[in-house]
């Protein structure tokens, strides 16, 4: 399924009934569900145990209702309710006890045991941070210019490009793990121009093969290095169009790839799921509609996700997490970054981590320090400081405005010097980095953001 080998074992059971679940199993496939689900059902029978798969054989129609009031204050699992329902449904279908085809709105009509699939959703614990989100973009800013040159190995350049999938367009990991390069389209618009790039996958999780449409987005532009630089050495290889963009196999490696990155070079204990649920509060919160919402998830019905604008609205004072550089970004940035320190407790800090360095030319010291230590950040240091949840900014307004007006400078320079500079990544990067220092100067003047 999806890649993955899944055995679905029956010798919890004794050999007749055991071979009443592989009909079961069989029984369901034959009728469409998805072996994911029918794998699923078929397990729920060790759930039931032996005992009450008995009883439920011996159970007739005009006796259901009883039986499964009582069934169902036992607290089962839903996959175990599931499975007693294809139990029921197959007696249907051989005309077994006294059940026939007619019976099939009555097991239908069955009760389930109530369950919120969005709790996780209404209490918040399906998203992350603010800080958090910073911490991703920031990631997706610096592998982007590293990408562009070509200074990381192919499966750091997917595994970013998996995580800006899944941040940006809410994508499923079986949608990021389908991904070939007939579905990726790269259009490069000049010599010192950002190319351009557009992917196209199939919405998941419908009913019907039917239903499900293709889905076209397209990358955000300072962001398109990665997916440029995994098609280079696609079209170097000569490799097959229909061979997948990322190397994943399955469902299963593209989620573990992705929480992996995340827990590792990020530090935070997040999935894929989380960063979906994250991209729709993100544009419930910047105002789109239900259908928006539904197209950019990948829902067939537009009321699947009404859940995100109950929870927008108990949520007033969340942050407007838009990508990009604006006013919202520079209050995500202005709580990245660690505790501030005074003079005389950067003077102590080990040589390594006192910051220092000359972006674009402009040496820059003193600034404040780095928790881990500038050695060990694969970053370009001050330009990735500022924003950085690692980092000591020192108590001294007067020096992060003069860093504020170096940079500045330099991008005038940038501007007025090259159009095809202005849109390169290093001038992005600057440009997101003045917006950070930005931020810490306001935040020590006391002034409203």
């Amino acid at each position: 399924m999806d890649g993955r080998v899944v055995k679905v074992g029956f010798d919890h059971l004794p050999e007749q009934l055991a071979l009443l679940i592989k009909h079961v199993f069989l029984y369901l496939l034959g009728e469409g569900l998805a072996p994911s689900s029918a794998s699923k059902y078929a397990l729920g029978s060790k759930a039931i145990g032996e005992a009450g798969i008995v009883n439920l054989l011996g159970v007739a129609p005009t006796e259901i209702g009883s039986f499964w009031a009582a069934f169902s204050a036992r607290g089962l699992p839903a996959e175990a309710y599931a499975c007693a329902k294809s139990i029921l449904r197959l007696l249907c279908k051989y005309r077994l006890n006294q059940w026939a085809d007619s019976y099939h709105d009555v097991i239908s009509a069955l009760p389930l045991p109530f369950k919120d699939k969005y709790a996780v959703v209404r209490s918040g614990e399906a998203f992350i941070s603010a800080g958090d989100e910073a911490a991703v973009v920031r990631f997706l800013d610096e592998a982007a210019i590293q990408a562009e040159k070509s200074l990381l190995a192919l499966e750091d350049v997917q595994d970013a490009a998996m995580l800006l999938c899944a941040y940006q367009f809410a994508m499923r990991p079986v949608q990021i793990a389908m991904l070939t390069f007939n579905d990726v389209k790269v259009r490069r618009e000049g010599v010192d121009m950002l190319a351009s790039v557009h992917i196209t996958f199939r919405m998941a999780k419908q009913r019907s093969s039917s239903a499900t449409k293709p889905l076209l987005r397209r990358v955000k532009r300072e962001w398109t290095p990665l997916f440029v630089e995994i098609d280079r050495r696609f079209q170097a290889d000569g490799d097959d169009a229909g061979a997948r963009v990322f190397g994943a196999t399955s469902a299963n490696e593209a989620s573990r790839r992705i929480s992996s990155l995340l827990r590792d070079l990020l530090e935070l204990g997040a999935t894929a799921v989380n960063l979906r649920h994250t991209a729709a509060q993100r544009l419930v919160d910047a105002g789109a509609s239900q259908e928006e919402l539904a197209e950019f998830l990948g829902h067939s019905d537009v009321t699947t996700a009404l859940v995100y604008y109950e929870t927008s609205a108990n949520q007033a004072e969340r942050v407007n997490k838009a990508l990009g550089i604006s006013e919202i970004y520079q209050r995500v940035a202005r709580i990245a970054h660690d505790r501030f320190i005074g003079p005389e407790e950067l003077a102590q800090l080990k040589e390594s981590q006192q910051i220092g360095g000359a972006p674009h030319g402009v040496p820059i010291t003193g600034i404040g320090g780095c928790t881990s230590g500038q050695a060990a950040c694969p970053y370009n240091p001050i330009l990735s400081c500022y924003g950085c949840r690692k980092f000591m900014p020192i108590y001294d307004v007067q020096m992060h405005s003069r860093v504020l007006a170096d940079f500045r400078g330099v991008a005038r320079f940038f501007h007025d010097s090259s159009r095809g500079d202005a849109v390169s990544p290093a001038y992005l990067q600057l440009e997101r980095t003045i917006a950070e220092v930005q931020a810490v100067v306001v935040e020590l003047e006391g002034a409203p953001s």
